[in-house]
């Protein structure tokens, strides 16, 4: 049975920009299943509290979750793997690693097993 997660709330605005992550990052981040991982910056008030919230159910092994609306407003949810809080000039400013499943196509992984089905001339 799967732990309450902790849930990270954006309420109203636009829908978060994830931007690509490093690809070492994509090394240090493994699990049972495909997944990328993206960061998100978000603006807040309440910096201090969502990392204090996050951390402790962290501790707790329970997961951290960011919920969004999407482009279409419908809502989203992306395991948070790792955050920091920092500073700008309009306040506090919450960064979030968040991990992304990959979606294989079925098509895409039928043409690979084609492709490596060719004669290339081995020994057989």
């Amino acid at each position: 049975m799967e732990k309450e997660p902790e849930f990270i709330n954006i309420i109203e605005g636009p829908t978060p920009e994830f931007m690509p992550s490093p690809y070492w990052l994509q090394t240090v981040y493994e699990g049972p299943f495909d997944q990328e991982v993206a960061i998100c910056e978000l603006r807040t008030g309440t910096g201090e509290e969502i990392m204090e919230r996050c951390q402790r159910a962290w501790r707790e092994g329970r997961p951290v979750r960011l919920d969004f609306p999407d482009e279409m407003r419908m809502r989203q949810q992306l395991d948070v793997v790792a955050m920091r809080l920092g500073e700008v000039d309009e306040g506090q400013l919450l960064r979030l690693w968040v991990s992304f499943p990959i979606e294989y196509d079925e098509e895409d992984e039928e043409e690979e097993i084609d492709e490596g089905d060719e004669d290339d001339g081995g020994f057989f």
